[in-house]
């Protein structure tokens, strides 16, 4: 069945008189206080099954698209808990869609679950000491945010049953995230078309939200493939025409071409296929990047560039060319009135209680990659007014931009992590399977329990969060997706790298029934620091 778009939906309904009320369920202040007193008890309780989730995920270490066993066990485990699970959706197998309850309003609660390449680390190790060596890991927590959405979830789902309560929750996983692969595939498919609200979490070493945009870049990612025609590399080299050569001219077109672009501007690139052997001239060849600007027209633009770069090399080595989008990301903006509603359970939570190990493990990696030595964060991070556009000069993306231009949504960062690390890098994984991790989770998931209970029961809140999607973030500015007719998500896409590594690091998961926890099954005595 077509999904209607949101706004064409809200038309339809105010011109039959139809418009629902947005929240089914009103709760006095006092009411939602003592909810959330309850809800956050309801959250400490389930403080076990939130470390055996979270180092069970840590332990599957897949990469994007290959996301397999975790998906398998978490949507195992929500299909046992009265959710019903749509699978493979928008065409990737290790997406899928959780809903529970009916009516409105409709929550959805989302985040990641990919690994990083190379990333493989025990956890509560101050060094670098992989689970196995060259394979992929958590190296920057996306083991841990479904672990937050799920624990807040089923507290809310109880609360709800036993009070009456009227909504539908969803939960839904960011595929591929580091690849910037999906969310856009879910908004043009019309998962978000029902949806009032969604809160998204990720790993963080702080704990707090924001409004707006304070730094997000968006992105096309594309694979320029080059091709060309092999020959012996000595004996007859005139009769070949190298697609490597392609490769490497568009790079020195594009690093030439960086002096004159936007500051916001960020570039990057890899080449992922420059032939077989020197002895035979590539006859193909690949290069992949990332182009970031602040908005649309800047990423359609250099984006662009780009393509003139590619067809300008091929025309210099007689070679041909085409281009396979990766994936897509708006720039974030997210919702001020769901924000400073969240910000206010934030600091009612506020940072967890560290222990002296905890602060040694900390204080012992800031160390040894030679970051400042500054701890755990005692303090929760302050929200503050974004900048103008025009002065923000690019940052890190994240496809969840797609999703906050099509319906009210926030972005928390929970304090599972260890602040000063390089990010992307196995020094991200060294706490997130440790109790640092484990309290920053419940920490997360009582803040987004406590951010339910108002948007379930506060019958301003939706209005005001859709006032100013309306009025103020999509005023002058509307979503259209930077997707082409025709493009598919890239779902295989890290397979050879997981069936290198997959045999070996399966003998390293998670064993709840002879363990209690990852560390002692991997012999770690946290935390492990080293010597001085």
């Amino acid at each position: 069945m077509k999904r209607f778009s949101r706004n064409a939906l809200t038309a339809a309904l105010l011109s039959a008189g139809m418009m629902m009320t947005a929240s089914a369920t009103t709760l006095t202040e006092a009411q939602r206080d003592a909810a959330k007193t309850e809800l956050v008890s309801a959250v400490d309780k389930q403080a076990k099954l939130a470390q055996v989730m979270n180092d069970m995920i840590f332990s599957f270490g897949e990469l994007g698209f290959q996301e397999t066993e975790t998906s398998a066990y978490l949507t195992k485990f929500l299909t046992e808990q009265g959710f019903d699970v749509e699978q493979g959706i928008s065409g990737i197998p290790t997406a899928w869609y959780a809903k529970w309850g009916s009516g409105k309003p409709v929550i959805a609660l989302g985040t990641d679950l990919d690994g990083i390449p190379k990333a493989s680390q025990k956890p509560g190790v101050a060094y670098h000491d992989p689970i196995v060596e060259g394979a992929p890991g958590h190296g920057e927590g996306h083991n841990s945010g479904q672990v937050v959405n799920i624990i807040a979830a089923l507290a809310m789902k109880d609360y709800m049953i036993k009070n009456n309560i009227e909504g539908t929750i969803i939960l839904w996983p960011g595929v591929a995230e580091e690849q910037l692969a999906t969310k856009a595939y879910y908004v043009r498919d019309g998962y978000f078309d029902d949806v009032d609200a969604v809160l998204y979490s990720h790993v963080g070493s702080g704990f707090g939200t924001f409004y707006g945009n304070p730094f997000f870049s968006g992105l096309v990612s594309v694979k320029y493939n080059f091709y060309g025609e092999s020959a012996h590399s000595a004996g007859s080299p005139w009769r070949g025409r190298s697609a490597l050569d392609a490769v490497e001219l568009m790079s020195v077109g594009m690093n030439y071409r960086r002096e004159h672009l936007r500051i916001a501007q960020r570039t990057h690139s890899v080449i992922v296929d420059g032939g077989d052997q020197p002895n035979v001239v590539p006859p193909k060849a690949t290069a992949w990047y990332y182009f970031r600007e602040m908005d649309y027209p800047h990423i359609k633009a250099l984006w662009e560039v780009g393509d003139k770069m590619a067809e300008g090399a091929a025309l210099m080595t007689n070679t041909s060319w085409d281009s396979v989008v990766m994936g897509t990301a708006w720039p974030g903006h997210f919702n001020k009135p769901l924000a400073l509603a969240a910000y206010e359970n934030i600091k009612k939570i506020g940072m967890p209680e560290w222990s002296e190990d905890d602060q040694t493990l900390a204080k012992a990696l800031q160390k040894e990659i030679g970051s400042e030595v500054t701890g755990l964060p005692e303090k929760v991070m302050p929200i503050f007014e974004p900048p103008p556009l025009e002065k923000l000069t690019g940052g890190g993306s994240d496809d969840v931009g797609d999703i906050a231009w099509t319906v009210p949504t926030i972005f928390m960062l929970y304090p599972s992590n260890i602040p000063n690390l390089p990010g992307h890098n196995w020094a991200n994984a060294v706490s997130m399977a440790t109790p640092i991790a484990h309290k920053g989770i419940i920490a997360g998931a009582k803040a987004h329990a406590m951010t339910m209970v108002d948007l379930f029961t506060d019958p301003a809140l939706l209005p005001q969060m859709q006032d100013y999607f309306d009025n103020v973030q999509t005023k002058d500015v509307k979503y259209q997706s930077l997707l082409r007719d025709g493009d598919e998500p890239q779902i295989n896409l890290n397979e050879n790298i997981m069936k290198q590594y997959r045999g070996e690091m399966r003998k390293f998961y998670y064993d709840p029934e002879k363990y209690d926890t990852y560390l002692e099954q991997l012999g770690v005595s946290y935390p492990m620091v080293r010597d001085e």
